[in-house]
């Protein structure tokens, strides 16, 4: 089998922006193994698989699987639209609109008319919770609030105090938070709320943009400000730049996506999967 790992930059115009994710389109699965070493080896935060769905009736049906280069996730925002830019820019171009059957339920993507896509995800609202110790230490700055959903929610005054935001790894990595991560959030100077995402245990500390936080970070900031439309940046170094929208129990999540690269695996690899 030949296989292609394309490399896009989500929600980022500039091709050195943006969150990297490898989308590797299949016609038949691999085995689990493989895709966890080729998601160590593509060394980005996560590597997408996409495969058709059995039920496509007009070739925008997929399964999705998400791999950091440590596990397999439940949920990837960055990696799904990148996925969609793959599916809708390379595959199947004349479409506009692509679903994918994934461990959090069907997720679809659609092509606006700005050019960007928007993803149709679940709403986790974070509830209040206790920080535990190991987050507390690592951290350079207390929160004045901490909620929790998949990931914990620490909310600060501004963003220059999130901008500032240091871990301490050695302290960050006594916990492991499983699919879960530390979002640090406050409302932002350009924008509606600025972020940053980090995971503990994992070889890659801080996420670039990460749209799988938005699940939790557009209900809370709804409820805190009562909108429900939303511009976000996140402030890692690469930055990213999201448009989000509350919608009953969904988050609509928009942004742009880029190729930056595609090549074709080693047929020694296509042998292997």
């Amino acid at each position: 089998m030949n296989l292609t790992c394309f490399r896009v930059h989500a929600f980022t115009q500039d091709p050195f922006g943006g969150n990297p994710a490898c989308v590797i389109p299949l016609t038949t699965w691999p085995d689990d193994r493989w895709m966890l070493q080729m998601a160590k080896e593509m060394a980005v935060a996560e590597t997408a698989y996409i495969g058709p769905s059995d039920n496509s009736e007009d070739g925008v049906d997929f399964h999705l699987r998400w791999f950091t280069p440590d596990l397999e996730m439940d949920l990837c925002g960055h990696a799904t639209l990148a996925s969609a830019h793959v599916v809708l820019r390379h595959l199947t171009p004349d479409a506009t609109t692509v679903r994918f059957s994934s461990a959090s339920g069907p997720l679809t993507v659609r092509e606006q008319a700005d050019g960007r896509l928007e993803m149709d995800l679940p709403s986790r609202p974070p509830a209040p919770a206790k920080l535990p110790e190991a987050i507390a230490n690592a951290l350079n700055h207390a929160p004045i609030e901490v909620l929790k959903s998949r990931d914990y929610v620490l909310v600060y005054p501004d963003q220059k105090t999130v901008d500032d935001i240091c871990i301490d790894r050695a302290e960050f990595d006594q916990i492991n938070l499983g699919h879960g991560g530390v979002i640090v959030t406050a409302p932002g100077n350009e924008v509606d709320f600025v972020s940053r995402f980090f995971t503990p245990q994992a070889t890659i500390l801080e996420d670039p943009v990460t749209g799988s936080a938005h699940c939790s970070l557009v209900p809370y900031w709804s409820t805190r400000t009562g909108a429900t439309e939303f511009k976000a940046e996140q402030r890692s170094a690469r930055r990213g730049q999201l448009q989000c929208t509350l919608s009953g129990d969904r988050v609509l999540v928009r942004g742009h996506a880029l190729t930056f690269s595609a090549a074709q695996l080693s047929s020694a690899l296509c042998a292997r999967a």
